[in-house]
């Protein structure tokens, strides 16, 4: 409004036709209906403190103070009233301050989504009106940076059914050169059958003894037992489980991963009936076979198929009876058990987040982001129970 129109409002008593006509011309373009919501909004939040001082003895009113409001393509001042005490908080302020919340919370939502903060800042110029630069989407960000940190170092069970390890390798700035990186993450059982996830770390390559740090890491953070770690066959892992849970947790190396190296190795005349061999010595149906029977199995499996492929010959080695651990367990839950299967989907949730960045500019930045991912899988699709796991059924 201008400001004679203002002045003619203070003096003069308008008839409904009167004020229906002001109003509808008003409405009649975009800068008028802005005008109009802020001066209603001036008004309301002034009416709000004249009925708050009255309300309450002593108190006085102290002026404004400016406060910027953004949405639905438009942007405009507020005058937000202020009183001597400064306990006034009018609604409005409020409504603001749930905006500005949805506001980080949609910026932290596109950011997960793999939206660069270019990107971002011309979305949030066609929904509010205005231009955010990289600098402010990543300050807007800052909070949610801190959550998602806070969560992954959140106190954690004392007892885990299963615990699922695996990295997977993203590139990553350090300094003035890029390369991939490792981070490390552990999927927990819970023994009311839900799971989560209950680390994202990063280290610059995988090997056991940052795996031996990082379990050892878990009890800080409340753990007390592991009934069983499943993993990859990693040089010295099963070291680094038993140094850090040495009463408690069982091993089991991931199955799928044994049998695609053993198929990587064959011919392809020679794949359908080594598919067919291994599917044999893995059953999932409970046929009274132990490990250690599966092991000799798997011994006579490795002399045979030696004669033709030398690399064969290793599959004997002892540590190997670690793939036959799950068939101490209920024939129910070996399926889920005997491989990393359940990690590696996470990794690839990870990879389809950060398919679209390339090299992001520092490690933080992509645990924030591996994390992000993390926690809307734990409190979404993890929170879901599986009826087949029970703590009585894993032990």
């Amino acid at each position: 409004l201008c400001g004679n129109k203002k002045n003619k409002l203070r003096t003069m008593e308008l008839t409904t036709s009167q004020k229906s006509a002001f109003i509808s011309e008003m409405l009649s373009s975009e800068s008028g209906i802005n005008e109009l919501i802020r001066i209603l909004l001036n008004t309301f939040s002034k009416q709000e403190r004249s009925l708050f001082v009255q309300e309450h003895k002593g108190e006085q009113c102290n002026g404004f103070r400016p406060r910027r409001w953004r949405g639905y393509g438009c942007s405009f001042e507020l005058r937000i009233p202020r009183t001597r005490s400064g306990s006034f908080e009018p609604l409005i302020l409020g409504i603001l301050s749930h905006q500005e919340s949805e506001r980080a919370l949609l910026l932290h939502e596109l950011y997960t989504r793999g939206l660069s903060c270019e990107d971002i800042g011309a979305v949030c110029e066609r929904l509010y009106g205005h231009h955010y630069s990289k600098q402010q989407v990543s300050f807007l960000s800052n909070t949610s940076k801190a959550e998602i940190y806070k969560w992954l170092e959140r106190q954690l069970s004392p007892h885990y059914l299963a615990v699922y390890i695996d990295a997977t390798f993203a590139f990553t700035r350090r300094g003035d050169g890029v390369s991939k990186e490792a981070y490390y993450t552990m999927l927990g059982l819970l023994p009311d059958g839900s799971r989560e996830v209950l680390c994202v770390v990063n280290h610059p390559t995988e090997g056991a003894l940052n795996w031996e740090m990082e379990l050892k890491a878990l009890k800080t953070r409340g753990v007390e037992r592991i009934d069983l770690i499943i993993s990859d066959a990693l040089q010295g892992i099963e070291r680094a489980i038993c140094s850090a849970f040495p009463q408690s947790a069982h091993h089991q190396l991931c199955v799928v991963h044994f049998k695609r190296q053993a198929l990587n190795v064959v011919s392809k005349r020679d794949k359908a009936q080594m598919t067919q061999e291994l599917d044999e010595l893995f059953p999932i149906r409970d046929i009274g076979l132990t490990p250690i029977k599966a092991f000799e199995k798997l011994c006579t499996f490795a002399e045979r198929w030696g004669k033709s492929y030398r690399s064969f010959l290793s599959l004997s080695s002892p540590r190997n009876i670690g793939y036959f651990t799950y068939l101490r367990f209920p024939e129910e839950v070996r399926r889920m058990i005997y491989s990393t299967t359940w990690v590696e989907r996470l990794n690839r949730s990870y990879k389809r987040t950060l398919r679209m960045r390339g090299a992001l500019p520092s490690a933080g930045a992509v645990v924030f982001l591996l994390g992000s991912v993390a926690r809307e899988m734990t409190e979404r699709t993890y929170a879901r129970r599986l009826p087949y796991f029970q703590e009585r059924s894993i032990k």
